[in-house]
């Protein structure tokens, strides 16, 4: 059932990347083509440009927590992300039951929606440029939030950094996760990647 879902789910992504105006490309997708894949074979010599690291997808994240029972607030949240990433989210499940925590397995949880192509070098640019300087006392992304296997998960704590979202449209403040999937074998290929795109991390 669950691969069903997800079928269905990646079916309604294809069919919405479809709707993007035809011959439109990002401004973040020409520029890894043109600037950042030449910088990043010549610093690490690859062999040929299918070496070369890219993101193959942005996955953004809400829970509900202690909500998980108010489809209101679940229902509001769900608005909340399509209207940040443009795209239908999906909900997800609770894949086990945990009694600590009154939770059911199959027990609604949260959304997520997965961007890729073009979707996804918009968001990226979006986030860079217009959402992270929203970020209150901002210090810059800690390089060391990576998995070991080139990806990296940045926290939010509030969904009003994206300016779509307005204050009085909200019924609670409420974070995500997002989750930049890459090609890199390693971090540090992964962090060379996303600092030539411009993500704004610390020393």
């Amino acid at each position: 059932m669950a691969d069903q879902t997800e079928k269905k789910s990646k079916k309604k992504q294809e069919s919405a990347a479809a709707r993007i105006v035809k011959g439109y490309h990002s401004r973040l997708e020409t520029d890894y083509k043109e600037r950042i894949l030449p910088e990043m074979m010549k610093t690490y010599n690859y062999k040929n440009v299918m070496q070369v690291p890219k993101v193959t997808k942005i996955v953004i994240n809400m829970g509900i927590g202690e909500g998980s029972r108010d489809t209101k607030m679940l229902d509001a949240l769900r608005d909340n992300l399509k209207t940040i990433a443009g795209q239908h989210p999906v909900i997800t499940k609770a894949k086990k039951s945990i009694s600590n925590f009154k939770l059911r397995e199959g027990m609604s949880v949260g959304c997520k929606v997965t961007l890729r192509r073009t979707r996804m070098y918009d968001f990226l640019d979006r986030l860079m440029n217009v959402c992270i300087p929203r970020i209150r006392d901002f210090r810059g992304l800690s390089p060391r939030a990576f998995d070991g296997r080139g990806n990296y998960a940045m926290g939010v704590q509030e969904q009003l950094i994206f300016p779509e979202i307005k204050y009085d449209s909200i019924q609670k403040v409420q974070g995500m996760d997002i989750i930049f999937v890459t090609t890199a074998k390693t971090d540090e290929e992964a962090l060379s990647l996303l600092k030539l795109f411009g993500m704004p991390f610390r020393n």
